[in-house]
């Protein structure tokens, strides 16, 4: 997916001039034998006391375990090591039957980049300096369990085998994660702190910091690491030290994306569904219908003003329905009943738009599995229009008063099992499922088409600009 390098997430608009800019994540997926990961084996001695493991991350789902990262590859207190989400969201750092530290704060926001941080200096004099863990810029301190190791104990770091995104222990568990992973940073005996990787601006966002001066081979270690993914073709590439590349597990260019802290896309949103729990997976862009009844999810970003663009990447099967919501929807388990959504619906082989009143508006078209559809909604004017292959289907219907108001959600569902469809917002999509790389005006955003002239992708940097 090289075109990302060159046309997407780019643009005019900047986060001040000294900031600086993330360019690629990586999308990591939980999927049996074929969870996505990356893992190195270790070979040269480092050290078992003292590093550092930074990484920005976005979740995609929640309420199941998910490592982050491990390193060691024996099952003991003294082999293991590694940072996981549990099963109730809390962040956990843990050895083989130690909890370190257990956080009282659970992570559930589907909207946000989290930036984690995890120091080990278990040389310190000080019990509570051993093991720390920063959020955001901000040292955790909340803790339901807290056990620190003793002074000048071996820890799991730089021992056998690291592991990104997965468990060198639990593996065959997939207890991986789901989400997204940015400017993935491990020092193998040197301890840095949060501020060493990034910096409040003038409205108190915790922004990264550009890495260059300690991401070299003096800075990092033996086994220390600095993963950018900004080579497509290399996606386990290490910026700190090129021989110490990390294989890939699942892994290619399809994977690489440019949902990132810089600019942080629109994603759908597992913790809020319509109706029933929809499937939501592959970076939060694609769901899928395991139940006969409606099931749907939103976006994670909304909007009350501005001119806005995104895509629903065909679907399959009859009553399948795809456009906004309010953030009062989801009430009415009949999709097209509920007063706070409005969408068109695929019904009988007939694309029709359906308002709350379940009225057929504008257009009635006949539709295929091969289709890409834009949404094109304009909050200034209140409307909305559909485009189908690049081409409009209605002329701008107004949505003015007629789902209430507030802010206004992307929003799919479906009636029936087995039933998918894919939503493109811009920052990830399969190179496979497009075969352009169009951007909106302002650079940002990969689609199969070009957003209608004055229409933007759903991402933070547009927000800050139109919305």
């Amino acid at each position: 997916m090289e075109v990302l390098q060159r046309t997407a997430n780019r643009g005019s608009i900047a986060t001040g001039a000294a900031s600086y800019e993330i360019e690629n994540s990586v999308k990591l997926q939980t999927s049996g034998v074929n969870s996505e990961f990356f893992n190195y084996n270790v070979s040269s001695t480092g050290s078992r006391t003292k590093g550092t493991v930074s990484m920005w991350i976005k979740r995609t789902s929640f309420g199941t375990v998910q490592y982050l990262w491990e390193q060691g590859d024996t099952n003991s207190n003294t082999g293991r090591l590694n940072a996981r989400f549990q099963s109730d969201d809390t962040l956990i750092l843990a050895s083989s039957s130690t909890a370190f530290l257990v956080t009282n704060r659970v992570f559930r926001d589907a909207s946000a980049w989290y930036h984690i941080v995890v120091a080990v200096d278990t040389t310190s004099g000080t019990a509570d300096n051993r093991m720390r863990l920063y959020v955001n810029g901000v040292e955790e301190t909340s803790f339901s369990t807290r056990n620190n190791p003793s002074q000048n104990q071996d820890t799991g770091l730089n021992f056998e085998r690291q592991y990104i995104g997965s468990s060198t222990v639990s593996a065959a568990l997939y207890e991986t994660f789901n989400g997204y992973m940015a400017e993935v940073f491990g020092a193998d005996g040197l301890v840095y702190a949060a501020s060493d990787f990034g910096e409040f601006d003038s409205s108190g966002i915790w922004k990264p910091k550009d890495l260059t001066a300690i991401a070299i081979s003096s800075s990092v270690g033996t086994n220390g690491f600095y993963m950018k993914f900004e080579n497509a073709a290399g996606m386990g590439a290490n910026s700190a030290n090129s021989g110490h590349g990390f294989s890939v597990q699942n892994i290619n260019q399809n994977d690489q994306a440019t949902d990132v802290p810089s600019n942080n896309f629109c994603t759908l949103n597992p913790l809020w569904t319509f109706a029933n729990t929809m499937g939501v997976s592959d970076g939060a862009t694609n769901v899928n219908n395991t139940v006969i009844a409606w099931g749907g999810a939103k976006g994670s970003i909304g909007v009350n003003s501005g001119k806005w663009y995104w895509e629903h990447l065909a679907f399959n099967g009859n009553d399948t329905m795809f456009g906004i919501q309010n953030q009062a929807g989801g009430g009415n388990t009949q999709a097209y009943l509920d007063p706070y959504t409005l969408a068109i619906q695929a019904n009988s082989n007939v694309i029709q738009f359906t308002d709350p009143s379940n009225r057929t508006e504008a257009f009635s078209k006949t539709f295929s599995v091969s289709d890409i559809w834009g949404v094109a909604l304009d909050l200034d004017a209140n409307t909305i229009a559909y485009y189908r292959n690049g081409s409009i289907v209605n002329s701008a219907f107004s949505i003015d008063g007629l789902i209430g108001n507030g802010e206004f959600f992307p929003f799919v569902t479906h009636y029936g099992s087995g039933l998918n469809s894919r939503v493109n917002f811009g920052g990830y999509v399969p190179a496979y499922l497009i075969s352009s790389a169009a951007s909106d005006e302002n650079g940002y955003g990969t689609f199969e088409y070009a957003p209608p002239s004055g229409y933007y992708a759903l991402c933070t940097k547009n927000l800050a600009e139109y919305g």
